[in-house]
């Protein structure tokens, strides 16, 4: 399970790293699926992918959050970007949805942050599946309200698994094997999937975020009919702590606490969700939207950025302490970041290519001109966690490589897989060089001082970009692209034009993550396989279409136990990297944040929330009393 669809559309990014696998906690294994009905199953208040529950049935909260948290006050929020869309449904397939406005929703289950790949009702109080996973009943819970009163129904449910699954093609994908959800009880929703055996199922539908039937089959004040597979900045109804208050169309939002939520005491929720008001700021630059929080015009700030860590935090508020400049461990998740070619684009399909564009990127140059050293270089498409592939493969991980011998590359049994190292000029000319052997190698030569087919058609590459940082990434790598024949150019666009030449896959080049959580499952074929390559809108923007990583998929999604589940995604981390399908870039272990000091939080905060912003957090007087009234 990794970061949750909230958690993505709170933070603004655009596609999803989703749920995964593991063993169901507490029960005993009682026979064939056959032989259980759902008579005789147990329910349980929480679902385990690796088989331990932390909380019991009767637990009042969890243990990182303070359940006398004061309730009250205003926390200003930076986005950047813009938006101009409210539907959820189809926030990163149409318009730009607006982050925080995901927090007006819940979905049936909710993730401890405190535990890996657990979760606990939300929406939902119980769930019962059988041993073999073949289907998940989730009974929801009798006093879940929307924000007009009325009750969130097994409809509202149903409708909204169908609405996702007809309007984004993301999960369409990701629930493909959910073939029927049907209201089975007053309150009790039935999902069925297409055979048994995938664990991670009956938890990913328990993400599901809810819709509101009544609300999106009815009439907008106008009268007109409204349509979920449309954008729209109408105020959509939802069942969450928080309600739309106000908007300015891309410039900024306001979320206001709902003070008689249905689920303020719902052990999941309790002792969360404590300002009053969120107000979310939105801004096209990252520098300006700095200047803007230097100038208390913001509470907090998210850097992404090691330069302006290291230079821009210099003024004196802190200095004097009254903005605190912060660091929390990332241990819920891996990732990897690239430079992704499009291998859809002739000039790409070879992998001896892709690969020397990997000799000619200088990673360490880059962190040392750039970043200060902060960084590393990424080795897994899974850095960060331990389902990183390492030396050689062994064991079940061994196996899975050798049954598909004929289709994985050879080196990927022989060769402990490593970026090329540079940062020194011998360093960086024995990489050019092994790059120049290798488009040779390939059927490219320089020719009229433009590196060219034997047909005379030169190799060039316009790498597509949507904001500054980006593009001064960009700008480091093309001179080393051009020393070795490649004409390279650099395009920066808008949002909107940017999301619209990656839904139809028109580039060459762009800069690209996916999230991983410690559970991959069934987002891995949305990022690779050849289901998706041609899908619009797919996370697969590489364009794999390669059968060893589809088998090694399903691998992973059917594993039987967590052994099996990192041995399958070690296997698929080597077959990846070793067909070189990008050129990884840098990670950094912590999240960085700058915030003015009015707030406070339970300590510690959980292993798995980094920040735990803003949920975790509250509006302290005193320290706001002590910094200053807010400009």
């Amino acid at each position: 399970m990794a970061i949750t669809r909230r958690d993505l559309l709170l933070t603004g990014t655009a596609a999803a790293a989703l749920p995964a696998l593991g063993a169901v906690a507490g029960v005993p294994v009682i026979g064939t699926a056959e032989a259980q009905s759902a008579g005789e199953l147990p329910w349980r208040h929480a679902l385990s992918l690796f088989g331990d529950i932390k909380y019991p049935a009767d637990f009042k909260r969890f243990d990182y959050v303070n359940p006398d948290a004061p309730k009250g006050g205003v926390a200003r929020l930076i986005s950047i970007g813009t938006f101009d869309n409210f539907n959820v449904a189809v926030a990163g397939i149409k318009g730009a949805f607006a982050p925080g406005a995901a927090m007006i929703y819940e979905t049936l289950m909710t993730r401890a942050q405190d535990e890996v790949a657990t979760e606990y009702g939300e929406l939902a109080e119980t769930a019962q599946h059988p041993d073999d996973f073949s289907w998940v009943i989730y009974r929801l819970r009798k006093d879940a309200r929307w924000h007009d009163g009325k009750p969130v129904t097994p409809e509202d449910v149903i409708f909204s698994l169908e609405t996702f699954k007809q309007h984004s093609p993301m999960y369409a994908s990701y629930y493909r094997h959910v073939t029927k959800a049907e209201k089975v009880g007053e309150r009790d929703v039935k999902f069925s999937f297409d055979g048994p055996g995938n664990r991670e199922l009956p938890t990913i539908v328990g993400e599901l975020t809810v819709l509101p039937q009544h609300w999106w089959e009815g009439t907008d004040a106008q009268g007109r009919k409204r349509d979920v597979g449309a954008t729209t900045l109408e105020i959509p109804l939802g069942s969450g702590p928080y309600r739309i208050k106000e908007f300015v169309a891309g410039r900024s939002l306001k979320l206001e606490r709902v003070k008689d939520h249905w689920g303020a005491n719902v052990p999941s929720q309790v002792g969360q969700n404590n300002f009053d008001e969120l107000r979310f700021e939105f801004f096209r630059d990252n520098q300006v939207a700095l200047e803007a929080f230097k100038a208390d015009q913001a509470d907090w700030i998210s850097e992404n950025s090691a330069k302006q860590w290291a230079t821009a935090y210099d003024f004196p508020a802190v200095a004097e302490k009254r903005v605190l400049k912060e660091e929390f461990p990332v241990n819920d998740s891996g990732r990897m970041q690239a430079f992704v070619v499009n291998t859809r684009r002739d000039q790409f399909k070879d992998a001896r290519v892709r690969r020397a564009f990997n000799y000619a990127f200088d990673f360490e140059e880059m962190n040392k001109q750039l970043f200060f050293g902060q960084y590393k270089r990424i080795n897994s498409y899974f850095e960060g966690t331990e389902l990183a592939a390492t030396g050689l493969p062994q064991g079940e991980e061994l196996q899975l490589l050798e049954a598909l011998k004929d289709k994985v590359p050879p080196d990927v049994f022989t060769t402990p897989y490593q970026n090329p190292v540079g940062g020194n000029p011998e360093a960086v000319r024995a990489n050019l060089r092994e790059a120049a052997r290798l488009l040779k190698e390939a059927g490219l030569e320089i020719r009229d001082h433009k590196l060219a087919d034997s047909s005379g058609k030169p190799l060039s590459v316009e790498i597509l970009v949507q904001d500054p940082s980006s593009e001064r990434i960009a700008l480091f790598y093309k001179p080393s692209l051009e020393r070795i024949g490649v004409s390279t150019s650099i395009r920066m666009v808008d949002d909107a034009q940017y999301q619209n030449r990656l839904r139809s896959f028109d580039f060459d080049m762009i800069i690209d993550q996916w999230g991983e959580s410690l559970s991959p499952g069934n987002e891995q074929r949305e990022y690779w396989s050849s289901q998706t390559a041609d899908v619009p809108g797919a996370r697969n923007t590489i364009g794999i279409k390669n059968p060893a990583v589809d088998a090694l998929i399903d691998k992973v999604i059917f594993a039987k136990d967590r052994a099996g589940l990192v041995a399958a995604t070690r296997a698929l981390d080597r077959v990846l990297l070793w067909n070189f399908y990008v050129v990884p870039q840098f990670t950094y272990s912590f999240a960085r944040y700058a915030r003015w000091d009015r707030f406070s939080h339970a300590d510690p905060l959980p292993k798995y929330g980094r920040s735990g912003l803003p949920t975790l957090w509250w509006y302290d007087t005193e320290k706001a009393a002590r910094i200053g009234k807010r400009s």
